[in-house]
Order: structure tokens, then sequence, then C-alpha cells
């Protein structure tokens, strides 16, 4: 994954936006088709308290709600913390939106602020398809996209 071009086709097209939705939508697009790992990726949003529900994704359905209590994306929501899970199945609680994922990297998305907006979800039929690069990679173009989100 060439993380050079990416952070720069990121920064050219979201260059002055502040709208979450639009961000998200064109983060997920780059990042999908940038690399054939990804066999899902998408954000879910934090709308109520503790509640994720689905925004911006390629790739088949997700779930449409996922409580901050429940799955990898829960988890990362509520600990704050990226989850990078090599195995779904010894994920205890792993909620299974789609039979053909195998491995999961969910990484929470904040305003510069320190507001959470949700998490980006990336998920890839292939065991063990993620690493610790590709999670600071990743984290590190969020923050540069979703800075300037109010």
């Amino acid at each position: 994954m060439n993380y050079i071009d990416l952070r720069n086709t990121l920064s050219s097209l979201t260059e002055g936006e502040t709208n979450e939705i639009a961000l998200m939508a064109t983060f997920v697009c780059e990042v999908h088709h940038s690399d054939d790992r990804f066999d899902w990726t998408g954000f879910y949003r934090v709308t109520d308290p503790n509640i994720l529900k689905i925004g911006p994704y390629q790739g088949g359905h997700g779930c449409l709600i996922i409580p901050f209590s429940r799955g990898v994306c829960g988890a990362a929501a509520r600990e704050n913390k990226t989850q990078l899970v090599a195995d779904v199945e010894a994920f205890e609680g792993h909620i299974a939106c789609a039979s053909s994922t195998r491995s999961e990297l969910v990484i929470p998305v904040s305003n510069a602020k320190g507001r959470l907006l949700g998490v980006l979800d990336i998920d890839s039929d292939q065991l063990g398809a993620f690493s610790h690069d590709d999670a600071d990679h990743l984290g590190a173009l969020l923050d540069l996209v979703f800075a300037a989100v109010p």
C-alpha cells in the first residue's frame, strides 16, 4: 500500500472541507480502492450516546446499528483505542455483519477538539490482513482529514 500517494490524494480531495459526511465518503472511497486486502471499508458514526450507526461505506451491506458494548467497532469506540484483530473468530463478542470477514482493523475517529465522531472499520476476507503499520498510517490519515471538522 502506498500511503504517500494516498495521503496526497486525500489531502487534495478534502482540502477546505469540514462536513464530516462528505469527508467520510471521500476517505472511504479512496481507501477501499487502494488495496485488494480491503473487502469492506466504512464508517460507523456516533449518533446517540453509546450507539454507532452505519455511515458511508464501500463493499457489501454492513450492520446498521452497533452499540458501544458489542463487537470490534464497539470496543474501539468504547475504549477510544484502535482494534487490530487478526482473526475475528478469536474476538469474543465479534458481530458477523458479513460471513466472509476474517480479520478487521477499527480505528476511532475524532475531530481536532477530541470529540469522537465514529470509527473507521476495515474488514478483510484474509486472516491477519492488517499490521500495526497499517493502523499507524491510516490513523495519521484520519487525523489529517478530520482535523477541520467542528
